[in-house]
């Protein structure tokens, strides 16, 4: 029966109908707008070619590298290159480890100890008793505060080849705090804080007008990171710490809970609180995942470096310097080091062209080795190796055309003679013959059905 149903259309035009098209827009505009510019053949190509490298880059293994043992057999100093192998494999797991380590390393904070020294000196430029009503007449000084890192061997500044950390990256805030008395409620304080758009310096200078010696408190606060805090007295007394971060803080307490053996034997998420716990806590029980959020009441801002000074007016010391060192903590070198290490990719290039050719040299030996051994085996008996080798090339050839049978023993009579072939012409004959019946007996039924057959 002819089919009944609806024509195949293209997708996108379901049941055989017109596809809904927008008010305004012909149908040449939208087949034109649906269609997506077809990649050339040469951008293929070269996808392809890519997936090519990078499918032969991966199977490039360590294990191509090895040289057969036949090979090996037939020369002996090869075995000095296997041991260079060997001890390439172990050299770059040392490495991956190494690397491994750095990698761990890199995320806690690395810090050293350094001591900044803290000059704090002032001038005095006294009164031109015959140029009062010119400007600078009055007299008056300047409070200079500045510091250097010093290296850490000796007293001497860093070496000039390094570059040097600004002196006022070191703080959080600076406030200079004159006499009250003199300089009245509303001039006496001198502030800086840090900002997110702070420009770094070497030092911060005052000027005010005066002849009288001025004591002043210099308040430093230090930028510590990470940020530390300072404990509650009690917490401080009981842990033995006076100022630390607070992952230090959280450690500490872990290490005075298992000395004490505070942790419930039954249900190990709670903490069995002491007395002194008890005290500071001010419970006789705590989940461990709550002491971060105890903590935040009991950790407070570190206390500031206070400095006590006195600024000098005499006219008989022009220059009065004071020195201070203070104990900061610097980025160890050794990071930036480790780091540049880890992202270096100067000998990457240079070892994997070395392996490349170590792959090609491999290959050229096996090759040198197929021809050594076709040479061999010709030389041993050139008549029966020539026919090996021509059956093989045809069943190679059949293979590449997809050849079904054998062309060069059917085209001889003697292949036709053999036992089979009785056999298959029965078989072919009593197929052709079933096939006559059964088309017999179904054809005058579909004559009556008005069956029409193509």
């Amino acid at each position: 029966m002819p089919h009944q149903g609806a024509p195949m259309g293209p997708p996108g035009t379901p049941y055989g109908g017109s596809p809904a098209v927008r008010p305004g827009l012909t149908n040449q505009a939208m087949e034109a707008s649906r269609k997506r510019p077809a990649p050339s053949q040469q951008q293929i190509q070269q996808q392809q070619a890519v997936q090519n490298r990078n499918r032969n880059a991966k199977r490039r293994k360590m294990a191509d590298k090895i040289l057969p043992q036949r090979i090996r057999e037939l020369v002996p100093e090869s075995q000095a290159y296997m041991d260079l192998l060997a001890f390439e494999r172990k050299l770059d797991q040392t490495i991956m480890r190494k690397r491994v380590d750095i990698q761990e390393a890199l995320k806690r904070p690395m810090k050293q100890k350094r001591k900044l020294r803290l000059y704090i000196s002032n001038t005095f430029n006294p009164a031109k008793p015959d140029g009062e009503d010119s400007e600078g007449s009055i007299a008056s000084w300047e409070l200079r505060v500045e510091g250097k890192l010093l290296d850490d061997h000796s007293c001497f500044l860093a070496q000039p080849g390094k570059m040097k950390r600004k002196f006022s990256s070191f703080f959080k805030s600076l406030v200079i705090e004159l006499d009250k008395d003199l300089y009245g409620p509303d001039n006496h304080l001198v502030e800086w804080h840090r900002t997110p758009t702070t420009q770094e310096t070497d030092g911060f200078q005052v000027k005010r007008p005066g002849d009288v010696n001025v004591r002043c408190t210099l308040l430093l606060m230090l930028d510590y990171q990470p940020p530390q805090f300072k404990l509650d007295p009690r917490l401080a007394r009981l842990l033995g710490i006076h100022t630390q971060t607070r992952s230090s803080i959280i450690q500490a307490l872990w290490q005075y809970v298992k000395t004490n053996k505070l942790q419930d034997s039954h249900d190990k998420e709670y903490i069995n609180c002491d007395k002194y716990f008890q005290q500071i806590f001010d419970c006789p029980r705590l989940k461990f995942s709550e002491i971060p959020q105890r903590l935040t009441n009991l950790l407070l801002p570190p206390d500031p470096i206070v400095i006590n000074h006195i600024i000098s007016v005499d006219p008989n010391d022009q220059k009065k310097t004071a020195c201070y060192d203070i104990d900061v903590e610097v980025e160890d070198p050794l990071k930036a080091q480790m780091s540049s290490f880890l992202l270096s990719t100067a000998n990457q290039q240079e070892i994997a062209s070395l392996d490349n050719k170590i792959h090609e040299t491999i290959e050229s030996i096996n090759q040198l080795k197929i021809q050594r051994d076709f040479m061999l085996s010709f030389s041993r008996d050139p008549k029966g190796y020539i026919q090996d080798w021509l059956k093989s090339q045809s069943r190679d050839l059949k293979m590449m055309t997809d050849v079904v049978g054998n062309p060069e023993e059917e085209r001889r009579a003697e292949f036709y003679h053999q036992p089979w072939s009785q056999e298959a012409v029965s078989r072919y004959f009593y197929c052709k013959v079933v096939l006559i019946k059964y088309l017999k007996t179904i054809l005058p039924y579909k004559d009556k059905t008005n069956y029409t057959h193509t």
